[in-house]
C-alpha cells in the first residue's frame, strides 16, 4: 500500500443535501491505531463473488414509464442503468405471465388444454414490458443479467381454474408447464433478450389474493427433478440458472433442504432465492450457506408495502441494513422490486400498492427519488459484478458494514449508521489506519484505490 494513501468517500445523509455525494478524501497513515470504534478490513480472506444488484421490470413499471415524457424516460433509464452517472444495475428481474404489478391477469396461452402451446404468444409483453427492457439494454454501457419468475400458471392449468388466490398446478400439466418456461426463454431470445435465470415460483407458500400458486417443498423438488430440469436440458437451456423457493427468509432452510438433499433434483438447481416479508432472520441465510455451501443465495425481491411512502428516510435504512446483513451471510446478489411506480404506488390490479426507489408522478410529470434509491446506489455503483467479499468487522453494533474487492483491485467499504448520533471511527487496513466519521442516519462508501 502506498504511504499516506488517499481514500475517496461518498455520503448519503438525512437532513443534508448529500446524496451519494463525494466528500474530501481521507488518508491512511502508516501506524494502525487501536482506537475505538473501528471498522477493520482484511483482504487476505475472500468469500463469495457478486453477481449484481438491480430491480424488477414489471408491467406496472413499464406502464408508468410510458406515461412520462421522453426526457423523464431518459432520466429514469440513466439513473438505473448508466454505469458512469447512474446505478449501473447489473442483475434484474421480470415476471412470466401476470403478477400483482400488472394491469390484470394474463397468460401467454389462455386456450384450455393447449398442452402443445400452439397458441403461445408474448404479444402482451410487447406492448410495454419488452420495450422497457430493450430501452434499458440500449443505455450506453448498460450490462445486466435478467431472471424471470412466474406468479401463476395459466388458469386452465390450475386446480382452482383461476390465477389469483393460490391453488395448485394440476399434476397432469407439469410437463406442459415446464415446456412453458422453455418456450418463454426462446421467445424472449427472439426479441434479443437473454434470460439468465428462472425462479420456479414466486412465493410458493402463500395463497395471495393476486396471481399465486402453491407448492409444498416436495412438489417443488419433484417438479424441478422430473420436469423443469429435464425439459431445460432437452431444450439446450441448461445454462439457465434454476432458483428455488423465492420466498421469505423464515423457511428458506427447511424448504431448500428438501430439494438439496435429493441429488437428482439438486443437480439442476443453482441456488435459493429469498424475500424479506417476515422477521429479519438473517441467520437463516448463513445457516443455509453453511449446510449447502456449493449452492448460491440470491435476494430476489424486497419493497416497502402499503403505498409509496414518499419522502421516508427509513426506507433507505431498511434497504441498506438488509443488504449488508445478507451480503455478509454469503448472498451473491440483491434485487429490488419495481423499478418505478406511480404516485399511488401502483398500478396494481388488486390494489396492493407499494413503494419504489423512484416514484413517477404521472399527473405532474415529476420524479421523486426515494431514500432507497440513494442507499441502493452505495452498493450497486461501487460493488461491481465479479467483486469478492473480504473480511470487514466492526467494534460497535452502531457501525454496520461490509466490504468487497472489485476485479480492478479497488475496494469498496460500505458503512451504515442508523443511530441518532454522529460516530467518529478509524478505518483499519493492513498496518494502516484512517480517521473518519459518519453522521447520524447516514451511509458512506469508502473507495480504496
Amino acid at each position: 500500500m502506498k504511504k499516506n494513501l488517499k481514500v475517496r468517500q461518498f455520503c448519503t445523509s438525512q437532513g443534508t443535501q448529500h446524496r451519494i455525494s463525494e466528500l474530501p478524501p481521507i488518508v491512511f497513515y502508516d501506524k494502525c491505531k487501536e482506537a475505538f470504534p473501528a471498522v477493520i478490513l482484511d483482504k487476505q480472506k475472500i468469500f463469495q463473488t457478486i453477481e449484481g444488484f438491480g430491480g424488477a421490470f414489471t408491467e406496472a413499471a413499464a406502464t408508468t414509464f410510458y406515461k412520462m415524457n421522453s426526457l423523464v424516460q431518459e432520466e429514469i433509464l440513466k439513473a438505473y442503468f448508466d454505469p458512469k452517472n447512474g446505478h449501473g444495475y447489473s442483475l434484474c428481474r421480470t415476471h412470466i405471465n401476470s403478477c400483482d404489478f400488472a394491469l390484470g391477469n394474463y397468460a401467454y396461452t389462455e386456450v384450455d388444454g393447449d398442452v402443445n402451446l400452439k397458441h403461445f404468444s408474448i404479444d402482451h409483453d410487447r406492448q410495454a414490458l419488452i420495450p422497457l427492457i430493450k430501452s434499458a439494454m440500449a443505455v450506453k454501457g448498460a450490462d445486466f443479467k435478467l431472471f424471470a419468475s412466474p406468479w401463476s400458471p395459466p388458469a386452465w392449468m390450475k386446480t382452482t381454474g383461476k390465477m389469483n388466490d393460490g391453488g395448485k398446478l394440476k399434476p397432469e400439466y407439469r410437463t406442459a408447464w415446464a415446456k412453458y418456461y422453455a418456450r418463454y426463454i426462446k421467445e424472449y431470445a427472439r426479441e434479443k433478450i437473454r434470460i439468465w435465470g428462472l425462479t420456479v415460483q414466486n412465493e410458493p407458500n402463500a395463497a395471495q389474493r393476486w396471481d399465486s400458486c402453491m407448492y409444498t417443498a416436495e412438489e417443488e423438488r419433484d417438479f424441478v427433478r422430473d420436469f423443469l430440469g429435464p425439459v431445460l436440458r432437452k431444450e439446450n437451456l441448461s445454462n439457465v440458472k434454476i432458483i428455488i423457493w423465492d420466498h421469505n427468509r423464515d423457511l428458506m432452510y427447511q424448504r431448500a433442504k428438501v430439494v438439496f438433499d435429493d441429488p437428482k433434483a439438486a443437480k439442476y438447481v443453482w441456488g435459493t432465492g429469498f424475500h424479506w416479508y417476515c422477521d429479519d432472520k438473517f441467520e437463516n441465510v448463513q445457516i443455509l450457506h453453511d449446510a449447502y455451501p456449493d449452492k448460491k443465495l440470491l435476494f430476489t425481491e424486497g419493497c416497502q408495502e402499503g403505498g409509496p411512502h414518499t419522502g421516508s428516510w427509513a426506507l433507505g435504512e431498511k434497504y441498506a441494513r438488509s443488504m449488508i446483513n445478507d451480503l455478509n451471510r454469503w448472498c451473491v446478489g440483491w434485487t429490488d422490486w419495481n423499478l418505478i411506480l406511480d404516485e399511488r404506488g401502483g398500478p396494481n390490479h388488486v390494489g396492493n400498492f407499494c413503494s419504489a426507489p423512484i416514484i413517477a408522478d404521472t399527473k405532474t410529470g415529476k420524479l421523486h427519488y426515494q431514500s432507497s434509491y440513494f442507499y441502493i446506489g452505495h452498493f450497486s455503483r461501487f460493488i461491481r459484478p465479479g467483486a469478492k467479499r473480504i473480511v470487514c468487522s466492526t467494534t460497535r453494533d452502531s457501525l454496520e458494514a461490509t466490504a468487497f474487492i472489485n476485479k480492478d483491485g479497488t475496494i469498496a467499504v460500505i458503512v451504515l449508521n442508523r443511530t441518532e448520533n454522529d460516530i467518529a471511527f478509524t478505518l483499519n487496513f493492513k498496518d494502516k489506519s484512517a480517521e473518519t466519521d459518519i453522521p447520524k442516519h447516514s451511509i458512506k462508501t469508502f473507495q480504496i484505490l
